[in-house]
Parts: structure tokens; sequence; C-alpha cells
């Protein structure tokens, strides 16, 4: 997860109807994430040949707030890569998420809870592959509650603009994910021809953090239609 600092005219047009901003010590910020789905099911169901694959997205932060209750802080992605064409249709049929099917490709340790390593995700657009990577450094360990580490994994709901300008929201749950430092972050990307020119100026400058999260068993419940 590389974390950059981005201006809020660039992503307050993309905040979907019912939600706000959420900021991080009064900072809009968004992640390049890469990560890998490992034996997933769609309806209980395990679909040949789509279980087991490689996404890179990139993501802001938002949230919901409620009368009478806690606010739901989401995720709105902006561009969400994966290398099965299906997978990408499914996605876009069901949420309107913004995927895109490229050819993908990974090196990741087997057991990054014991040996981290360097983790790289690899995509191809045209002739050139681009590139995500890091190093876990140090331990892992929980993030500590109000920090950084916190407020970028504990997004737990996912909210997305329909075609029509209202908003879909779904659940997203996992347990607390242990985290490390991530020594020399590299995104090597045609930001541009990713996501648009106006997300070049802050992709362009080294992150201003990055870390590497354990993962677990994630469920993803389905999207329901905001009033």
């Amino acid at each position: 997860m590389l974390n950059y600092d981005v201006e809020r005219a660039v992503v307050g047009p993309l905040v979907p109807a019912g939600t706000a901003l959420d900021l991080w010590q009064d900072r809009a910020l968004v992640s390049v994430v890469g990560f890998k789905f490992l034996s997933t099911r769609v309806l209980g169901v395990a679909v040949p040949f789509h279980r087991d694959f490689e996404e890179v997205n990139l993501r802001f932060y938002v949230r919901r707030d409620g009368p009478g209750a806690d606010a739901r802080r989401g995720v709105v992605f902006v561009r969400e890569l994966v290398p099965r064409a299906a997978i990408a249709g499914l996605a876009r049929l069901a949420y309107n998420e913004p995927y895109r099917a490229v050819p993908m490709r990974s090196v990741v340790p087997a057991t990054p809870v014991e040996a981290p390593g360097r983790l790289t995700y690899e995509w191809r657009t045209g002739a050139a592959w681009q590139r995500l990577a890091a190093t876990a450094a140090g331990a892992p360990a929980v993030p500590e509650p109000g920090s950084e580490a916190d407020f970028i994994t504990e997004h737990h709901w996912g909210y997305t603009r329909q075609r029509d300008g209202s908003t879909v929201e779904y659940e997203v749950t996992h347990p607390v994910w242990r985290v490390w430092s991530a020594a020399d972050p590299v995104l090597a990307a045609d930001v541009v021809e990713l996501c648009g020119r106006a997300f070049a100026p802050a992709l362009t400058r080294p992150p201003v953090s990055a870390l590497i999260a354990e993962g677990s068993p994630v469920a993803v419940y389905p999207p329901r239609r905001l009033a």
C-alpha cells in the first residue's frame, strides 16, 4: 500500500452522493494497492481458473455519517486492474466498479508473515510492463488506533457512483491486519494512462508512507443502493 497526498480538488468531484471525503489529519490521501485474491468464491461457488489472481487498484477514502450511528468509513476506487476479463466484467455489472483486465504477474512470498521479503506486482498495457513494489521492514504489528496505518487499513465499506448519479454501498469484513513498514517503495507506471492526468502530480512524487499488510480471509457483501 503506497499512500500519497492529493489535492482535494482532484478527488472531490469523484466523491459519491451521500458520502464525504474522509481526511487523515486534514489531508486527502490516495493509495495504490497491490494484493492477491486466493481461493476466491462467488456466492459460495469456486469458479475454475478464477480463484487465485492479482489486483492493483487506486483508491481514496470517504465516510458516510448517519444520525445515531458511527460513521461508515469506506473507499472509492478510481481504477482496478485484474488479469481476467470475466472478473472485470462481473465487477462492472454487479457494482459498476472501474475494473480493467490487463496481463498481470506478481512475486509474493508464499508465507509473508514469516518471510515478507520483496513484494512486486506488475501489469502490462501495450508493450510495457508497469510495476508496484516494496520490501517489508521490521516486525509486523497491529496498527495503533488512530494511526495512519489504522486509517489506511480499517475502511470496511465500498462506495460506488452509478451511471444515474446514485450511490451503492457494500460492506467488506476482515479481521484487523498486522502491518509492516515498507522500505524502497516503487511505483513505475504510466499514471496518466492508468487513472487520468489529474492524478499525475500526486502519483509521480514519492509516497508519503508505505506499508505491507498480511491479509486474511475477506468477505464482500452484495451492494445496496443508498436512498
